[in-house]
């Protein structure tokens, strides 16, 4: 008897609601055996109940196998509805993802870029040439600059030190005027997401990491997180891999995006390669993502909530599709993984039922049940 999931369902906010409504069209026909768990997060609860991710949400999670989620709108705290809403309920505001992942310790966040034949979109060269872009990233995903541990003026603990005084006396800022993010790494989580990255290139073929970082002026933090790349890729001999400043991959993956396979980086400069990464194969309408630990996963497109389009049923439901998948895949049910990602690539180099982005005139329902019908004959 095939085993019966767990799965929370997480719409989230704004077109959150849409594309996993669209998912669940091609989930329906799958015979994928999930009970879905409705689980509230995001802006939308937040103004409700001033807690954006509420005890009942994490504690529903914990009884689950895997989380699927749409989208979430996020607000700097200086964001008059964040502050009336504070003010209403006497909380404060902080990003739900970026708590569920240090709750639940998903340290990897794994975010395919690929080009698909036929797709508008695509990333075209100076020379009219389509490279075919297949690139894994890596990101890190719970320490770095998304660590939360932020000052709003220079503590006493931290004035007392001699870089802060150099630079207070340089730039004449008094305590009140500046503002604090610490970037922290730890040895544990550098290792273990370079490691993952390793493993995937090794266990895929792929192998090919490069290693991204700013090592040259951030010196304490990716200073380590390049010594232990270099430690990690000697238990690697038969993966090729080399090393790159975060500045130079934006400008290589420009002029030679098809070079690339695995890349592995901390927390902030993955999400700035992934975003890029994504412009190169279509948009965040096709960027799909895994955020794992080793037992729990949460699987989500990286597009946002976009609240202008919300409700409409016209956004590309495809990057939600393919989180669809990464979650089967993760589970184990690589059968139904491959049937879907099949399934999308037909319905890209067919080209008949699109939404707007592509140029096309048809709803996020309209490419899901077309996705789901060649799925079902696949």
């Amino acid at each position: 008897m095939t085993r019966k999931y767990k799965i929370a369902f997480m719409p989230g906010d704004g077109i959150g609601a849409d594309v996993l409504t669209a998912a669940k069209i091609v989930l329906e026909v799958s015979d994928f055996n999930a009970e879905l768990i409705p689980l509230d997060i995001g802006f939308t609860v937040f103004e409700k109940e001033g807690e954006p991710l509420p005890e009942r949400t994490i504690e529903g999670l914990k009884e689950c196998d895997a989380a699927f989620f749409g989208a979430i709108t996020s607000k700097p705290r200086t964001d008059p509805d964040v502050q009336r809403i504070e003010k209403q309920f006497g909380t404060t505001y902080s990003s739900p993802i970026v708590r569920l992942r240090q709750i639940f310790d998903l340290y990897s966040n794994m975010r395919p870029s690929k080009s698909y034949e036929g797709n508008p979109l695509n990333f075209r060269k100076i020379d009219g040439s389509i490279p075919m872009i297949d690139i894994v990233t890596f990101r890190e995903n719970t320490e770095g600059l998304y660590s939360g541990i932020e000052f709003d003026s220079l503590i006493p603990e931290l004035k007392v030190l001699p870089k802060f005084k150099e630079f207070q006396n340089r730039t004449g800022a008094e305590d009140s005027e500046i503002r604090i993010s610490c970037r922290v790494f730890t040895r544990k989580g550098c290792e273990r997401i370079i490691r993952k990255a390793f493993e995937y290139a090794k266990n895929t073929k792929r192998n090919k990491v490069t290693v991204v970082h700013k090592a040259n002026v951030i010196r304490a933090t990716d200073g380590m997180f390049l010594e232990i790349a270099k430690n990690v890729a000697e238990e690697y001999p038969k993966v090729k891999w080399w090393d790159e400043n975060i500045d130079a991959t934006t400008m290589w993956l420009m002029k030679r995006p098809e070079e690339y396979s695995v890349i592995v980086s901390s927390n902030m400069f993955g999400d700035i390669i992934t975003d890029q990464a994504a412009m190169l194969t279509g948009g965040l309408g096709f960027a799909a993502s895994a955020s794992t630990s080793n037992d729990f996963g949460v699987f989500e497109p990286n597009h946002g909530s976009a609240p202008k389009y919300a409700g409409q049923n016209k956004v590309n439901p495809i990057a939600a599709l393919k989180s669809m998948g990464l979650m089967w895949e993760w589970l184990g049910e690589t059968e139904l993984a491959d049937k879907l990602e099949v399934a999308i690539a037909q319905n890209i180099k067919e080209g008949k039922i699109r939404t707007y982005d592509m140029g096309g005139n048809n709803s996020t329902t309209d490419v899901a049940k077309d996705i789901a019908q060649k799925f079902t004959l696949n």
